[in-house]
């Protein structure tokens, strides 16, 4: 169907997702469409609220957890606004839509204790591979760049001081850099091989390669693997480790949702519950009243 792939065309170049999030609404969206018979774009027109209604209540059936329904379920509300404003369509059947209620979960992150463990630094050889993968280690946590925006860093978008995002909705921002992190900068553009990529790109391979998402994903998930007993060891936790940390040293809300490169501060506010907890065993140790026995 040419209105399918249009639509991720869309996702990967206008709203600029992530791999990940591609790959999952590509399956998403052809299940819905196997299941509803639908080959042809014209055939789009006739999907009504019934129909949708009845491929959710069907996923139930199936035993899906309600976060996989809910990203189904956004996954075709996206799907059918494109459609509208592409003017495939007269009417979105996803209005009445309702998806079922999925709990929150709190971000997993990193405790500073383990991010500060000596053993960290042992885990990076003094070669170009071991001296980019700290890069990208300290640069996931000393800034709270999203994965995809750190494959996309070029060699201009840094400086002595900041580095220069490109991050969802082709909105940038600038996030402020210590001395420290520089300096790993330095160390690592000395021993960049020359390559395809090497010109432009900040991350390559020992190719001069732009790097993968799955390249990264894996580098930290060994490296975290090796400080951390957390069940997630992804990027996104080094993002959310960033932006409790900040928060537990005293950062704003405000702040932190400029680093973070959020639309709203409601997707900033989740960290508060992680901080919560450290307050809370601040207050728990400091105050007479408060000391648990």
């Amino acid at each position: 169907m040419q209105a399918a792939i249009q639509f991720q065309i869309y996702l990967e170049t206008e709203k600029r997702y992530s791999g990940h999030t591609l790959l999952a609404y590509e399956e998403d969206l052809s299940q819905f469409l196997t299941f509803a018979e639908l080959n042809k774009d014209e055939q789009l027109r006739e999907v009504n609220f019934q129909l949708v209604r009845g491929w959710i209540v069907d996923l139930m059936e199936k035993g899906l957890s309600n976060r996989s329904v809910s990203r189904k379920i956004s996954c075709l509300r996206s799907f059918f606004k494109w459609l509208l404003n592409e003017g495939k369509i007269d009417q979105n059947p996803m209005l009445r839509i309702r998806g079922p209620k999925v709990e929150k979960r709190l971000p997993q992150f990193v405790k500073e204790s383990e991010i500060a463990d000596a053993r960290i630094e042992q885990l990076f050889a003094a070669n170009f591979e071991g001296i980019r993968d700290r890069l990208m280690f300290e640069l996931f946590y000393q800034t709270g760049v999203r994965l995809s925006e750190l494959i996309g860093l070029q060699n201009k978008d840094v400086s002595s001081n900041s580095i220069k995002v490109l991050g969802k909705r082709n909105k940038e921002r600038i996030i402020p850099i210590g001395k420290s992190l520089f300096e790993i900068i330095c160390a690592y553009q000395k021993l960049k091989p020359d390559g395809p990529d090497s010109q432009f790109m900040l991350f390559v391979n020992k190719d001069g390669r732009k790097l993968s998402s799955k390249f990264v994903y894996r580098k930290i998930n060994t490296y975290l693997g090796s400080v951390t007993n957390s069940q997630k060891k992804s990027p996104h936790v080094m993002r959310h480790t960033f932006a409790t940390h900040m928060l537990n040293n005293g950062a704003g809300l405000e702040t932190l949702k400029e680093l973070l490169g959020h639309a709203n501060l409601s997707a900033t506010q989740v960290y508060t519950h992680n901080s919560f907890a450290q307050i809370n065993s601040i207050y728990s140790h400091a105050h007479p009243r408060g000391r648990k026995k």
